[in-house]
């Protein structure tokens, strides 16, 4: 044996080497982190339905609303089958899970009808009509009947009566003008900023008025008083 080998003391290596050690940072690979919100929710499906149903038994309501009680899931797919419908899951976390037996057709393009119904409604939007202290009456009633418009199809109005040179000093006439199209609109418009000057214009702000509600009139008694003899 090499006499250098045998006394080099424990634990000591060549010069030139780095010891090897188990604590050394090398000896781990950190796992990179998961980005959970870069993951896609999975599509909805709906409820389940028919064959997709595996828990038994079932709480079954009818087609009709009426409760069957707690049933085999094989039984209620049975009454579903004879009856032409589908059973469908409408309470998937009771216990046991609620089942009704429906159309479920029928049942889907309803709720995609409310739906579209809803996504339907009109915005209420901001109209404007412009008018000048030497607007004819011609020329105003025309602005009255689109203001009109607007009020009725639930828009606002702002009537502005716009000054030029010499007519801010007759603002008298700008306001004659106003009110000539205040009082045209009052059937169907209310006043929600009154006349105000801004600049070199005058300006009011009309909301729409709720239509009132007509009364409902009985198909039967209308046909009954039209058939009455009349003296």
């Amino acid at each position: 044996m090499n006499p250098l080998v045998r006394d080099r003391p424990r634990g000591a290596v060549k010069s030139g080497t780095r010891p090897w050690t188990s604590a050394s940072p090398s000896a781990f690979v950190r796992r990179p982190s998961i980005r959970y919100f870069d993951r896609q929710l999975p599509p909805d499906r709906g409820p389940r339905k028919n064959e997709q149903i595996r828990i038994t038994p079932i709480r079954l309501v009818g087609a009709e609303g009426e409760q069957l009680g707690i049933v085999p899931t094989s039984q209620a797919l049975e009454r579903a089958r004879e009856a032409g419908l589908d059973l469908v899951e409408v309470a998937a976390d009771e216990r046991p899970p609620v089942c009704k037996i429906l159309d479920y057709g029928k049942t889907r393009f309803k709720n995609s009808q409310k739906g579209n119904k809803a996504t339907k409604v009109r915005k209420q939007r901001l109209k404007e009509i412009r008018v000048r202290p030497k607007t004819g009456d011609h020329d105003i009633d025309t602005k009255i009947a689109h203001a009109r418009k607007f009020l009725e199809h639930n828009d606002k109005v702002q009537v502005t009566v716009i000054f030029r040179g010499r007519e801010m000093q007759h603002q008298e006439e700008g306001r004659r003008v106003l009110d000539a199209v205040l009082a045209g609109l009052a059937g169907v418009g209310k006043v929600e900023r009154p006349p105000a000057m801004d600049g070199k214009r005058m300006t009011v702000l009309l909301m729409p008025i709720k239509a009132v509600a007509k009364p409902r009139v009985n198909p039967a008694a209308k046909r009954a008083v039209e058939a009455t003899p009349t003296a």
